[in-house]
């Protein structure tokens, strides 16, 4: 990631960070960017539909400088039929990470700001909107 800022706090270095208008996203796999298949049908990894929208958005953002890593609940002996059906269906991305935990109802607790968007069927631009979140008591 070339577009890493260097930071110094109180004579320290501390992690670096994106610009402003680079963004990190992180992108689910099974039904979010294809039909939702669990890793216990594998077979079915090879011929999952796309979901046209994300591809377009998806490869929209990357050309526009931000950072594409898909997160997945598919495990390592996935990675292979995974990658080939990225490739296939003509995603750009930067990485893969594989063994998302599986349940939903996530948490992410980072010291870098951490923006949630819930995927409810369909990729559009992304819009601002006020929503309550849980914090950590001051």
């Amino acid at each position: 990631m070339s577009k890493l800022v260097e930071k110094i706090v109180d004579g320290e270095h501390i992690s670096p960070v994106l610009p402003d208008d680079i963004k990190n996203y992180l992108i689910d796999i099974d039904g979010t960017i294809c039909d939702d298949i669990p890793n216990e049908e594998p077979e079915r990894m090879v011929t999952a539909k796309l979901y046209p929208d994300a591809l377009e958005t998806l490869n929209k953002w990357h050309e526009q400088g931000h950072y594409i890593t898909f997160f997945t609940s598919r495990v390592e002996e996935h990675r292979e039929v995974t990658e080939v059906w990225l490739k296939e269906n003509g995603f750009k991305y930067h990485g893969l990470l594989m063994g998302k935990p599986r349940g939903g109802n996530y948490h992410w607790v980072d010291n870098h700001i951490v923006r949630a968007t819930r995927f409810d069927g369909k990729f559009t631009d992304l819009v601002e909107k006020d929503v309550t979140i849980q914090v950590f008591k001051s």
